[in-house]
């Protein structure tokens, strides 16, 4: 028996990559999958996180009813039909209440209108609920923080003028960087962060309504003095305002119909909520509708009252003449004012942040279900969906750009997105109860329908009404935005198909060839070909040979000298291509090679790598060119020989231990070394990721040797399947923090819950397994997670 085994070591000298060192720094320690489950939101929390976006629209939903009756002609009564229009908004308001209780009661998995539409009408036609939230969550962001951008200028006019002309773009801009920043961070720290906000701003504009409606009852509430010109007088006539049409209040309904915005981001977020998420993100829900009522309607009344009058400039907003209204322009009132408009300010840039979190889980579950692009399916460094965030935050910067940051030009795309989501829920849950037919199914479908018919009516009206100043884009967006998903869909499918089909035979047949050649494609004579022939020759084939395709006779010249002068032991061949179709020359090479019996052929491609900015503009991917080439002739393979150009070739062993251990490092373990920070510091020092330990009572894996009775703790890194003859053999790898063990189990193809990740506590004799420290059959005990 050999008794020099050693335990797995824990520290190697292999560097980590600038990029991640920098990244590292700005977001924190990387966190492991099993801390997944404590970014779950409590209560509190989830409603600072996913409501911000629905509460702050009541600080802009009533002035742009009144920007519209005012743009038709309507004059000072417009104040008078802000009411009733706002009646009608808190009615719609009541019934996607009702409605989005009972999604939240039947689908508890999050994706909102997106899940009920696939559930209930396929995944094709969900699409439509997938676009209309993904574009309602991007212009999400851009209203509100272009909002929020007001509500600072209103207090403080000089911050927009700061920047010249584009003043008002350069902060909003800031301030997208800064939800971007937060949101990388992580789901529970951005919550922390945005919770305040919220109830900052619900408690300052719950003030000045109350203290509106009470100075009003006492008398003592002054009007807002209006400015000449701003507003236009209109004479009653017959129980109507003369010169308002009816498609102006149309135009009034659809803009205030922005002030239910965000209602839908429960249903998306729901599975960020603890256990049991149903229960707790219905009653959220019904707080969050109740806080929207009562802003949205006390911001309408108080307008009525005081005659609030938006400005064309933006600014001063609504809201803020209100609070100079309730607070007066004393010492106390001016300091309240802007206490107002910070609340203000905080609640609409941290209502965008409601997108952050509802736009990846929507994203990773339509790319989940191959209609978007996978990459927006892999949770990054902080356990969130990265790229989708990032991908947000893009789209919506350039939104932002495209429309200098100004409100009202960014309405015109807001509520078809949303309002089409709302009228799919609808539909869905009432195809849902007519289909399972629960008890009080009629009374369930009722309410959804009508829900589904007045948010398709809604949508109507936004697309008509607003055409000419937005909405058209949208109108065509939205038609070839379905298209582009399904056709994605489509071409997912055909890969699986392809992929997939896979015959019994093909798994049992083995090689049936005699002789290996090898070929070897070269443009020049360097490192990275070196490295390709060093590579080629540990495969032992029977032929090794280097390529060169002839493009240029002076290359060419100048490799055979250099090939020559180094004295390589490989032959090399040149081809011929007058015609410079290099795919094609390598398809005639490899088929010739593999139409002689028994050979099998294989490219090898040496390929360099770049930096990834200046590389693929500077550099083509000729070898990627050949291999897909190449990949389509029977009995021939091609294998790429990355070399990177931009990285010294690791050289370095792994750090020595007290035992002499030495012998790779599970990934997620590894503590990597790194340039020495200014204290000295390196990667390895900084909070390694994962949560291998050395348990009390517990032996430490590194200090063990063979043949002595143990007992170790770690963290289940590799599980491998390994047949001795014609018996199975489970293995598993644990490590803690000092070293690595191998649990052999004879016999056992699976043990229930010995996954990767899971902890275990093992008791058994060591001894050695391939020259690795191992324990046969111990008993073990697997510890919850």
């Amino acid at each position: 028996m050999n008794l020099d085994a050693r335990a797995l070591p824990v520290d190697t000298d292999l560097p980590e990559r600038p990029g991640y060192r920098i990244k590292r720094r700005l977001l924190g320690r990387p966190l492991v999958t099993d801390q997944l489950h404590e970014q779950r939101l409590a209560n509190p929390v989830a409603f600072g996180v996913l409501s911000p976006d629905c509460i702050s629209s009541s600080a802009y939903g009533t002035e742009e009813i009144l920007i519209e009756l005012f743009k038709g002609g309507a004059g000072l009564a417009a104040f008078s039909l802000v009411l009733p229009l706002t009646g009608v908004i808190l009615g719609i308001l009541l019934m996607l209440l009702f409605s989005y209780r009972q999604v939240l009661a039947v689908y508890t998995k999050a994706g909102g209108s997106y899940v009920v539409a696939r559930e209930n009408f396929g995944p094709k036609i969900a699409q439509i609920a997938a676009v209309a939230l993904l574009i309602d969550y991007i212009v999400t962001v851009a209203v509100q923080v272009a909002a929020g951008t007001v509500a600072v200028t209103s207090a403080r006019p000089s911050v927009g003028d700061a920047f010249g002309h584009h003043g008002s773009l350069v902060l909003s801009l800031a301030v997208l960087a800064l939800l971007l920043y937060g949101n990388l961070r992580g789901i529970r720290e951005a919550g922390k962060a945005f919770a305040f906000p919220l109830y900052f701003f619900i408690t300052m504009a719950g003030a000045v309504i109350i203290t509106c409606i009470v100075r009003e009852m006492t008398g003592h509430l002054d009007g807002v003095p209006h400015h000449i010109g701003m507003v236009s007088t209109v004479k009653g006539h017959g129980g109507l305002v003369e010169g308002v049409t009816i498609f102006v209040l149309l135009r009034a309904f659809a803009n205030g119909g922005s002030s239910l915005t965000g209602f839908e981001a429960i249903s998306n977020g729901v599975s960020a909520f603890k256990p049991p998420e149903s229960r707790n993100a219905r009653k959220v829900l019904l707080i969050m509708a109740c806080t929207l009522a009562f802003l949205v309607g006390g911001v309408s009344w108080v307008a009525h009252i005081t005659h609030a009058t938006p400005f064309g400039s933006g600014y001063p907003s609504v809201i803020s003449q209100e609070g100079r209204a309730a607070f007066g322009y004393g010492a106390v009132g001016g300091t309240l004012f802007y206490v107002l408009q910070s609340a203000t300010a905080l609640i609409l840039y941290t209502g965008g942040n409601t997108s952050f979190n509802g736009f990846p889980f929507l994203a990773n579950f339509v790319a989940e279900d191959r209609f978007l692009p996978r990459q927006l399916t892999r949770r990054g460094h902080r356990l969130v969906f990265s790229n989708a965030i990032i991908l947000l935050a893009g789209i919506s910067g350039l939104l932002l750009i495209a429309t200098n940051s100004q409100v009202n030009s960014l309405v015109p795309f807001y509520a078809i997105g949303v309002f089409t989501g709302f009228a799919m829920a609808g539909f869905g849950m009432a195809k849902h109860f007519s289909r399972t037919r629960d008890p009080h199914w009629r009374r369930s479908v009722a309410i959804n329908m009508t829900s589904g018919i007045v948010c398709s009516i809604v949508v109507a009206i936004f697309a008509t009404t607003k055409f000419t100043e937005g909405a058209w884009v949208i109108v065509v967006l939205f038609p070839l935005m379905v298209f582009a998903l399904i056709r994605l869909n489509r071409e997912y499918r055909e890969e699986a198909e392809v992929l997939g089909s896979i015959r019994p035979e093909v798994l049992t047949k083995q090689p049936n060839y005699t002789r290996h050649v090898v070929l070897i494609f070269v443009n020049e004579l360097d490192l990275a070909v070196v490295r390709a022939i060093r590579y080629a020759q540990t495969l032992k084939p029977a032929e090794l040979r280097a390529v060169h395709f002839e493009l240029d006779s002076l290359a060419t010249r100048q490799l055979q000298e250099n090939w020559d002068r180094t004295a390589q032991t490989v032959p090399l061949e040149i081809v011929d291509v007058p015609d410079r179709r290099l795919g094609r020359a390598s398809l005639e090479l490899v088929a010739r090679q593999t139409a002689m019996p028994g050979n099998h052929v294989t490219v090898i491609l040496p390929r360099r790598g770049f930096s990834p900015a200046l590389g693929r503009l500077l550099h083509d991917r000729t070898a990627d060119t050949i291999a897909r080439i190449v990949s389509r002739v029977p009995r021939a393979a091609a294998t790429i020989i990355p070399f990177d150009t931009g990285r010294p070739e690791i050289t370095t062993l792994f750090r020595s231990r007290p035992n002499g251990g030495a012998a790779l490092q599970p990934a997620s373990q590894v503590r990597a070394f790194a340039r020495p920070g200014r204290n000295g510091e390196t990667a390895s020092s900084r909070n390694p990721p994962g949560d291998a330990y050395v348990a009390d009572g517990c032996d430490a894996i590194g200090g063990l040797v063979p043949r002595v009775r143990a007992t170790v703790t770690g963290r289940i890194h590799r599980v491998q399947l390994q047949p001795l003859a014609n018996t199975p053999m489970l293995v598993c790898e644990i490590v803690d923090q000092t070293g690595g063990l191998e649990l052999l189990f004879y016999g056992r193809r699976s043990i229930p819950g010995m996954v990767t990740g899971a902890k275990v506590t093992a008791t058994g004799l060591t001894q050695s397994h391939h020259g690795v420290l191992a324990m046969a059959n111990p008993k073990y005990t697997l510890i919850p997670r």
